[in-house]
């Protein structure tokens, strides 16, 4: 399983960011996909997941502003992340537990990380 994520960079409060995360070595189409986030100090965060056939689930934090989705043609997973604020500055990660439906198991696989960084 190999996650890999890009996207990630310095962006003024307010401002957009759209984060990649592409999969291989497993059945992509099939498993959920997750983002998490991790600022130093700090346990990582669940801020976002995907599954195929149920609804994304969103942490309170990001609800409204964060929108998941997925191609499955290019085994790519986006985080379109709008109205960014300072606090949403971290390393984000891509992550599969390789389960169908999202909930709150802890995930096995994760990709590299991407740094968001939030700042005027």
């Amino acid at each position: 399983v190999q996650l890999q994520a890009s996207g990630g960079g310095l962006v003024q409060p307010g401002g957009s960011l759209v984060l990649s995360c592409v999969g291989s070595g497993f059945t992509f189409y099939y498993y959920s996909i997750g983002w998490v986030r991790q600022t130093p100090g700090n346990e990582r965060e669940r801020v976002a997941c995907i599954s195929t056939n149920n609804p994304n689930s969103y942490a309170d934090s990001v609800k409204g502003r964060f929108t998941i989705s997925r191609d499955n043609e290019k085994n790519t997973v986006y985080l379109h992340m709008n109205n960014l604020k300072p606090e949403d500055t971290a390393v984000y990660y891509c992550a599969t537990d390789l389960r169908v439906h999202c909930g709150t198991y802890p995930y096995r696989y994760f990709g590299q990380g991407t740094q968001v960084t939030v700042s005027s």
